[in-house]
């Protein structure tokens, strides 16, 4: 039987296991040891390091990605995909990069998918499908669409983890597309940098600078994340701000300014008017994970079902379990990998290709969206 498990909550407080403040952070400083023992040897890449099931918390990364997608409590894609004018629909696809922005578990790590691994839900009229591409190194892809709302949403992600001696950074590369096909418009956007540290102050960060552009208006924003610095006692880390500018003419239109897990305010340029652009708790709050509305139409690969042993083990506490489950997880994807080499079989993904032109992991079926998935989240 698959196992489903909530979905990272923006309620947790600070001193839960995902929270960030100073004093649950000390308290961690015991651990950090453990942690830092884990990485001795391995060098600054940490992209092949296997994370021991003690340090998993019961979910898959693809899941964790499908999650920004089909997790909500307000539908913004469909609102991007209803605004009546440009500047709306940047808006619209500008909050959506922010709530894509969710708070992970410190000291906690998802499993990494394993080749061909799928995860496949629904919510609504929105139909989402990953699949893990590539292993060494691990690529996720995914493709999500809304017939009756006119859009298609696809990305690619590779994340680079490096330990620098006090922490983690892991950046996260490829592209994320927002297509609008009734209006002919298409959104780029990046993502920022996550930051685990471990010293002085334990705790998350995420950093850096992204950018959300459209190629068709000419509109593009940049925006910023501000984490506390090494020492990890002052300041919000959850800090942002940037600007909304037209590159048509190098104008700035809006400064950008909040907290991505509270409020996100727009300044417009020409008339120093504040307005609310984003509302965390409005638009992820409280939210549900899916639950299963066809056991028979789901895959062997889904990601609920790949890992249920080891989740089970972990969700009972019982490390014994989980940790031997996750053996022959690992065991089996060995023996298939060997199977394929001795057969001289190259393996390739089933809903995804690697364009020679773009470098971009695209979707195999263009002529056909996602169906239904046999995983369903209720609507808010």
């Amino acid at each position: 039987m698959p196992v489903l498990t909530p979905p990272l909550q923006l309620e947790a407080s600070d001193s839960s296991p995902g929270g960030d403040d100073a004093k649950s952070a000390t308290s961690r400083i015991g651990g950090i040891g453990r942690y830092l023992d884990l990485f001795k040897g391995m060098g600054a890449d940490l992209s092949r390091f296997q994370v021991p099931v003690h340090l998993n918390f019961p979910k898959s990364q693809l899941q964790l990605y499908g999650e920004m997608v089909y997790c909500f409590t307000q539908d913004i894609l469909s609102q991007c995909a209803d605004a009546a004018t440009p500047m709306d629909r940047f808006l619209h696809a500008l909050r959506w990069h922010i709530s894509a922005t969710r708070q992970p578990h410190f000291g906690k790590a998802p499993y990494n998918p394993i080749l061909g691994e799928t995860h496949h839900a629904s919510v609504g009229d929105l139909n989402v499908l990953l699949e893990q591409v590539s292993h060494h190194p691990p690529v996720s892809a995914l493709y999500a669409t809304n017939e009756k709302k006119g859009f298609q949403l696809r990305f690619w992600h590779h994340a680079s983890p490096r330990f620098y001696g006090s922490g983690v950074d892991i950046t996260i590369h490829g592209r994320r597309l927002l297509k609008l096909e009734r209006h002919g418009e298409s959104y780029e956007m990046t993502s920022p940098k996550l930051g685990f540290r471990f010293l002085p102050v334990p705790g998350t960060d995420w950093s850096g600078s992204t950018t959300v552009s459209c190629a068709e208006t000419g509109l593009k924003a940049t925006i910023v994340y501000k984490n506390k610095g090494f020492f990890g006692l002052h300041g919000s880390s959850r800090r942002i701000g940037g600007k909304v500018w037209d590159t048509n003419t190098g104008n700035t239109l809006y400064e950008i300014h909040g907290n991505w897990d509270q409020f996100v305010y727009l300044k417009e340029s020409s008339s120093g008017t504040t307005s609310t652009l984003y509302d965390a708790r409005a638009v992820v709050g409280k939210l549900r994970p899916p639950q299963v509305k066809n056991l028979n139409a789901i895959s062997p690969m889904e990601s609920t079902l790949v890992w249920s042993g080891v989740s089970e083990g972990i969700l009972t506490r019982e490390v014994d379990k989980a940790r031997a489950a996750k053996l022959c997880v690992e065991e089996s994807q060995r023996a298939l990998r060997k199977e394929r080499q001795a057969l001289g079989i190259k393996w390739s993904p089933k809903f995804f290709t690697l364009s020679a032109e773009t470098g971009d992991w695209e979707w195999q079926h263009p002529e056909h969206p996602v169906p239904p998935a046999p995983l369903v989240v209720p609507l808010p």
